[in-house]
C-alpha cells in the first residue's frame, strides 16, 4: 500500500489506477475511498483541515454527526435533550427514526451496523432511558457492534444530588452501561463536544469494536455561542485494512498443507470484513472442514456446503485455525482444553482481546482477515504444485452435501410442525433474502444461508438477550432497502419488542415478520426438562406456557398499523407467506403468525400457575 500511495503522490500513476490497485489489495470500498481521500488531501497540501463554526452545544454535536457520515438517528427522545433535537431539526441528509422503547432503538442501530458495516448513532433519554437500553446494549457488546450511544444528562453534581431523572446520589450516569461499552464518559465542556464525538466514532469502530456511550448535560447542549471545529470521518476513523506479515502467512500456509486433519473456525470478523469468498476458496483449495459457533451473529460459510462441519469440535484435529472468532475456551467452568493434545492452534484477526484469551496459541497473525486469507491462498498456490493440491484434496474427502430434506411425515400436521415452517420459508423467500433471526428453537437449517447471490444472508445476535429481533430487522432494512428482509422470530421474543411494528408502519419499512407461535418459552423449557428434576417428573414447567390468554399477534401488529394474517393450517402456510411477500414488495411491513407445534421434552405440557386475584377480593372494587 505504501508503494501505491507513493506512486500516486509522485504522479507516476493516475487516480483510476490508484483506486484499482487499492481494490486489488483487498480493501473494502469504504477503505479505498478513505485512502484516496486522505492521499488527495495530502497531494493538495491541505493537511489536517477542519470546519470551524459557532453555535449551541447541540449544534456542534449535530455538525460533527454530519461529518461522521450519520444517515439515521435512532432515538427515543426526552425533554432534557431539547438542545440536541432543536439542532437536529430540518437537517438535510439525516433522518430521525423514532422507536417507542430505548432497547428497541439500540436493536435497530445494531441491525443497521451489522448490514452496513457503518457505525450507528443512537440518542436515548437521561438516566431512566439509559438504564432501559441495557439489555440490548449487552447484545451489541457481545457482537462487537459499533454503536455510538448518546444521552442527555441531569447533572447531580451541581447543587441537588437527588435530582429527578438524575443519577442516584453519589453515582454518575456513565456507570449504568459501563460493562456493555468500550468506553463511557460524560461531557461537560460544550466546545469539546465535537472532539468527544469523534473519539466515540473512532473507538467504536476500532477492534475490538463495540458500543460507546456519551452523556451530555442539558445545560451543555443548550449553551449558546460555543466555538468548535468539526472534521470529516477520514481524519479520525482508523482503516481496518491492515495486511499480514509475509513470513507469518507463509508459515501458516505450510502448516495447513502439512497438517493431517486441519479445521477452520470462522468468527464474526469473516462476515464483518467481507472475507467469506476467501474463506470458501481456501477451504476448498485444501479440502478443509469449516466450523462456526452455534450461536453466532453471522453465517460466514454456506450452511449447505459439503465442507461445513457445524459447530466447532477439535476431536481428531491436529491443526485449528481460528479466523476472526472468539477464543474457543470453556464455559462458566473450563473443563480441560478446547483442543486435542498436541494440536497446533493459529489465530487470525484484528480483535487482539479475543486471541489467546482463554487458551494459548502456537501462531497468531494480527491483521485484516480478508487480506490474510487472500495472502494464504496465494502462499499455498506458490508453495504447492497443482498435482500435490489434488492429492491433498483426495486425502481429505469433501463429505456429502448438507442440504437437508424434510421428513414428509412432518408436512400437513396441525399444529404445523416447525420443520414445515422452516422448509416453506426456505423455498418461498427470495434466494438472497436477509433473514434476521431471533428464533432460537426454529428449524433454521432449511434456510440456505451463505454469502453468494443465491444464498440468504443470516444476521442474528450471539448475546441471546430477548427483544432484539424486530428492532434489528428494522435497522437491517433501513441499511439494505433493496433486498428482502425477513424477521424470523419466536412468540416469546416478540413480546419484548412488539412496539417495533409501530416504527415500521410510520416509516414504511417493509419488513416481513414471521412469528413462530408455540405458546411457549421452548428453549428454556427444554433446559428445565433436561435438568431431570421435579418439573420433569410432574410434567409441569414453571413460567413456560404462554397461552391462557392467547396472544393475537396479528391484532397486536394491526393496532400499530401493520397488516398481517394468522395461519394454523398447513394448506394456508405458503399462501400466507406469499401474501406477506407481496405486501412488502408493495412497500409495507407485514406479519405472518404461524401456530406451530412444540417439540422436545415437556412439549405436551400446558400447565401454568393458575391464580385468580379477583376471586380473593373481599370488596368488588
Amino acid at each position: 500500500m505504501r508503494q501505491l500511495v507513493s506512486r500516486f503522490l509522485s504522479g507516476e500513476i493516475t487516480r483510476r489506477r490508484f483506486v484499482q490497485g487499492l481494490a486489488a489489495l483487498g480493501l473494502s470500498a469504504a477503505g479505498v475511498e478513505s485512502v484516496v481521500r486522505a492521499s488527495e488531501r495530502a497531494l493538495k497540501g491541505a493537511g489536517v483541515a477542519g470546519r470551524a463554526l459557532t453555535g449551541t452545544g447541540g449544534e456542534l454535536l449535530v455538525e460533527q454527526m454530519k461529518e461522521a457520515g450519520v444517515r439515521y438517528l435512532f432515538t427515543n427522545p426526552g425533554s432534557f435533550e431539547v438542545g440536541f433535537f432543536d439542532a437536529f431539526l430540518d437537517q438535510p441528509g439525516m433522518q430521525l427514526i423514532l422507536g417507542l422503547h430505548e432497547g428497541l432503538v439500540i436493536a435497530m442501530a445494531d441491525g443497521y451496523h451489522k448490514i452496513t458495516g457503518r457505525p450507528a448513532f443512537v440518542n436515548v433519554h437521561v438516566i431512566a432511558g439509559t438504564a432501559q437500553s441495557a439489555g440490548q446494549m449487552y447484545n451489541s457488546s457481545r457482537d462487537g457492534s459499533a454503536l455510538v450511544v448518546t444521552a442527555g444528562l441531569l447533572d447531580n453534581e451541581q447543587g441537588n444530588d437527588d435530582i429527578l431523572l438524575g443519577p442516584r446520589p453519589g453515582f454518575n450516569q456513565k456507570e449504568v452501561n459501563r460493562q456493555f461499552t468500550k468506553i463511557s464518559w460524560e461531557g461537560r465542556n460544550a466546545s469539546a463536544l465535537p472532539m468527544m464525538l469523534r473519539r466515540a466514532f473512532k473507538v467504536s469502530m476500532t477492534e475490538p469494536s463495540g458500543p460507546v456511550y456519551l452523556a451530555v448535560p442539558n445545560y451543555i447542549l443548550e449553551e449558546k455561542g460555543v466555538s468548535g471545529t468539526v472534521y470529516s470521518d477520514d481524519q479520525f476513523m482508523l482503516p481496518a485494512e491492515i495486511p499480514p506479515a509475509t513470513e507469518a502467512v507463509e508459515e501458516l500456509a505450510r502448516g495447513l498443507v502439512e497438517a493431517r486433519a486441519p479445521i477452520l473456525f470462522l468468527g464474526p470478523e469473516v462476515a464483518k470484513y467481507h472475507a467469506q469468498a476467501e474463506a470458501h476458496e481456501l477451504a476448498h483449495l485444501l479440502s478443509i472442514p469449516v466450523a462456526e459457533g452455534r450461536l453466532t451473529a453471522f453465517h460466514g460459510f454456506p450452511r449447505h456446503d459439503p465442507l461445513f462441519a457445524g459447530g466447532f469440535s477439535s476431536r481428531g484435529k491436529d491443526f485449528v485455525v481460528n479466523v476472526g472468532g472468539p477464543d474457543m475456551g470453556g464455559g462458566t467452568v473450563p473443563v480441560g482444553a478446547a483442543y486435542e493434545p498436541g494440536a497446533r492452534v493459529a489465530s487470525i484477526g484484528l480483535n487482539t482481546d479475543a486471541i489467546g484469551r482463554t487458551h494459548p496459541f502456537t501462531a497468531s497473525i494480527v491483521a485484516n482477515v480478508k487480506l490474510t486469507l487472500r495472502a494464504l491462498i496465494d502462499a499455498v498456490k506458490s508453495q504447492v504444485t497443482e498435482e500435490r493440491l489434488a492429492k491433498i484434496r483426495e486425502e481429505r474427502p469433501l463429505g456429502s452435501n448438507r442440504k437437508p430434506e424434510i421428513d414428509q411425515g412432518r408436512i400437513g400436521l396441525q399444529p404445523i410442525h416447525p420443520d414445515e415452517l422452516g422448509w416453506a420459508m426456505g423455498t418461498e423467500l427470495d434466494a438472497d433474502a436477509i433473514v434476521v433471526s431471533e428464533n432460537l428453537s426454529g428449524s433454521n437449517h432449511f434456510l440456505s444461508t451463505g454469502f453468494r447471490e443465491n444464498e440468504k444472508t443470516w444476521i442474528s445476535t450471539s448475546g441471546a438477550g430477548l427483544g432484539w429481533g424486530i428492532g434489528a430487522a428494522t435497522g437491517v432494512k433501513l441499511g439494505e432497502p433493496n433486498r428482502q428482509v425477513v424477521c424470523n422470530i419466536g412468540d416469546g421474543s416478540v413480546m419484548y419488542s412488539a412496539s417495533g411494528f409501530w416504527t415500521q408502519a410510520r416509516y414504511h419499512v417493509p419488513v416481513l415478520t414471521v412469528v413462530a407461535n408455540n405458546f411457549n418459552y421452548q428453549t428454556v423449557r427444554t433446559a428445565y426438562h433436561r435438568y431431570g428434576g421435579k418439573m420433569k417428573a410432574a410434567d409441569r414447567y414453571c413460567g413456560m406456557f404462554l397461552g391462557s390468554p392467547d396472544i393475537d399477534f396479528v391484532k397486536l401488529a394491526q393496532s400499530q398499523g401493520v397488516e398481517g394474517v394468522k395461519v394454523d393450517r398447513s394448506a394456508d402456510l405458503r399462501p400466507a407467506l406469499r401474501r406477506g411477500i407481496e405486501a412488502t414488495r408493495a412497500g409495507e411491513p407485514f406479519v405472518v403468525e404461524v401456530v406451530i407445534a412444540r417439540t422436545g421434552g415437556g412439549a405436551d405440557s400446558t400447565w401454568f400457575e393458575a391464580f385468580n386475584l379477583a376471586a380473593e377480593r373481599t370488596r368488588a372494587v
